[in-house]
């Protein structure tokens, strides 16, 4: 049976872009998307760049708006920051579970370009383990 996840932060430009990318690539068959309660402009370029050297192209993403997505069903809904667990929206089609993984926002790091990008990739890193870990315990499950 095809699972389908909505992934879901505030802006949409970064941890939830990396997740949807991850996850996506653990299996094809799962609908995956990701969304933001105040989506940005675009997605991070450092979070195209540290997935790319994970052989991951989200460089073709957009930051989507949450309210696209009120009305479908998913299996699970996951959030990853504070945010969207504050201002997230009630759904209104079928959700069969609730889930929060949260992680630190990695485009509010400061410092220089080496730091950034090491607040990307350690950011990164912390998804793709913990995403592994929601596939294989949860839905390669049932």
């Amino acid at each position: 049976m095809k699972k389908s996840v909505l992934i879901l932060s505030t802006g949409n430009s970064c941890r939830s872009q990396i997740a949807e990318g991850f996850l996506s690539s653990f299996d094809h068959s799962i609908e995956v998307v990701s969304a933001g309660t105040n989506p940005a402009a675009a997605v991070h370029p450092l979070a195209v760049k540290v997935m790319r050297e994970e052989w991951i192209d989200i460089s073709h993403h957009q930051p989507k708006n949450v309210e696209e997505f009120l009305d479908w069903p998913f299996d699970y809904v996951v959030t990853l920051c504070g945010g969207s667990l504050e201002t997230g929206p009630a759904f209104t089609g079928r959700v069969g579970e609730h889930l929060h993984i949260g992680f630190d926002d990695p485009a509010e790091a400061t410092g220089s370009k080496e730091e950034l990008l090491a607040a990307f990739r350690r950011v990164r890193n912390e998804i793709n383990q913990r995403f592994r870990l929601f596939y294989n315990e949860v839905l390669t499950k049932e």
